[in-house]
């Protein structure tokens, strides 16, 4: 090895675990936007162009319309709990693939007769454009799916 090489390693391990940091990071927010019940930050963490995106669109849209989240001093608790857990995380600066534990708790203010308990091993697929992560790809497609649907 070079000494050129030598000098430049570092640099590169850098670049991947601040990529690794970076995907984990979106995800993270997803999640985190989810639970606030904010429909349109937790979709802008998802590339447009992705396969099943209209599905995964609609899906978020009525979950969050059915669960919203408590407000004020309100006796009802309605909302969407949402928590990730990172289980393997491979790839580049370019793209990445993770398997995430998620967790949804989703307590419906209307129609429902309790909550509704989703734990599932996802896979998740990033792509960096240009700047920015975005989720390419999600596995299950119906993950988000109102309960009433699934």
């Amino acid at each position: 090895m070079t000494r050129r090489t030598l000098l430049a390693l570092p640099f590169a391990m850098r670049l991947r675990a601040d990529s690794a940091r970076d995907v984990w990071d979106l995800v993270s927010e997803a999640a985190h936007q989810l639970s606030e019940g904010n429909a349109t930050a937790f979709l802008d963490c998802f590339d447009p162009k992705m396969p099943g995106y209209e599905e995964l669109r609609a899906d978020v849209t009525a979950l969050v319309g059915e669960a919203p989240p408590p407000t004020g001093a309100t006796t009802q608790r309605g909302g969407i709990y949402s928590s990730v857990e990172l289980v393997s995380d491979q790839g580049d600066d370019q793209s990445r693939s993770l398997e995430v534990d998620w967790i949804l708790d989703i307590r419906q203010l209307e129609g429902s007769v309790g909550a509704t308990r989703r734990h599932e091993r996802v896979k998740v697929r990033a792509a960096k454009t240009g700047k920015k992560w975005r989720i390419a790809a999600f596995e299950p497609a119906g993950f988000f799916a109102p309960p009433d649907s699934r």
